[in-house]
């Protein structure tokens, strides 16, 4: 049963990693996939993380959880950010960019990160929001009862749409530009939106483990009737977390866990059948995938002509190719790939006294 389920939720984080990729393609796509893709890939992957919290009562265990997570995720975060920009200033000193300004304002920008850091670093922000996602909800399940902890969330999802409709309505403009104007450090407000979807993976922890054909029916339903709706333009729904464009306080939670329940119901009911090894292993080096697959097509793109496909196709043969490389040439390099596990002190057992 533990390998089955471990299956379906590699297969299903590989399928959306695709969709990570395919998500940031920088030409024009011909049918708005890119739009549906945002209302659901990233909410997906905090549902995702949150069905396998653990909560943390005992004392003294939290500085020691919050060290393996910050291991986890933060330590890859560096080394990537260290590794991208070392050979973007290698390229930019060896066109002849020598501004010195130019350089300050770039490393001040990766400090602040989140939605700040753009380009090659278009994907980090996801990395330090679940960071303080996994934080907020540590927090709340160690301190607070189930009912307090919905009174919480509820106040959270609140302030995370005041926040959107003050920038995407008071300020306008395009979502990118009008986030900006917020200030805020490693994208942490978008946090108050994301645990919410991380709390519905924890909570609905039972249906997401088995998705019944009720509940695939229902998702089903809802999923087409949001891209019909949209389709004929009877409404214009979009969701982008980086941006904090998350405008409707009922679809926003309504149309990315329809669509998410039918992606893990057919991923379920597909691995059920069928290995999908090769999902598998996209989601085995997700992590270089997600830091390199941008900044790939970046170092690529002067030299090849290619559209979606060989974006895509790029986009995560390189980054796999790195993951092995840095696994077995990188002195630690499965610690920057989220590898970190420490080791479990043995048990002692104690010498029976004779009688």
């Amino acid at each position: 049963m533990e390998k089955k389920r471990l299956n379906w939720v590699d297969v299903t984080k590989g399928f959306l990693m695709i969709l990570v990729v395919i998500g940031h393609y920088p030409g024009q796509l011909d049918f708005p996939l890119g739009k549906y893709i945002y209302w659901f890939h990233m909410p997906a992957f905090f549902l995702l993380s949150g069905l396998f919290f653990k909560p943390v009562l005992e004392k003294g265990k939290s500085k020691e959880v919050i060290y393996k997570r910050f291991m986890q995720l933060i330590v890859p975060y560096l080394f990537f950010l260290v590794t991208i920009t070392v050979i973007r200033y290698g390229m930019e000193i060896g066109s002849g960019n020598m501004e010195l300004s130019w350089y300050l304002n770039d490393l001040w920008t990766l400090v602040i990160g989140g939605r700040f850091a753009r380009g090659a670093y278009g994907v980090f922000w996801f990395v330090t929001t679940l960071f303080f996602t996994f934080l907020f909800f540590l927090w709340m399940t160690k301190y607070f009862n189930r009912t307090k902890q919905i009174i919480i969330l509820s106040v959270f999802y609140l302030i995370a749409h005041i926040e959107s409709l003050f920038a995407m309505r008071v300020i306008g403009g395009a979502p990118d530009e009008a986030s900006q104007t917020i200030p805020m450090i490693w994208n942490i407000d978008v946090a108050l939106m994301a645990v919410v979807y991380f709390a519905l993976g924890y909570y609905m922890k039972h249906i997401w483990m088995n998705i019944t054909t009720p509940w695939f029916i229902a998702g089903l339903i809802v999923s087409i009737s949001a891209v019909t709706l949209d389709w004929y333009k009877v409404i214009d729904y979009h969701l982008s977390m980086k941006f904090l464009r998350y405008e409707h306080f009922t679809l926003d939670l309504l149309i990315p866990i329809s669509i998410t329940l039918v992606f893990v119901g057919l991923m379920q009911r597909i691995t059920a059948k069928i290995s999908l090894s090769w999902l598998q292993n996209i989601e085995k080096h997700s992590i270089s995938i997600m830091y390199l697959h941008i900044f790939t097509d970046i170092v690529l793109n002067d030299y090849f002509e290619y559209g979606l496909i060989g974006f895509t196709a790029f986009g995560l043969i390189v980054p796999i190719v790195a993951s092995i490389v840095i696994q077995k040439l990188v002195p630690h390099g499965r610690l920057f790939l989220g590898g970190f596990n420490p080791k479990r002190r043995k048990r002692i057992t104690p010498t029976p006294l004779p009688n």
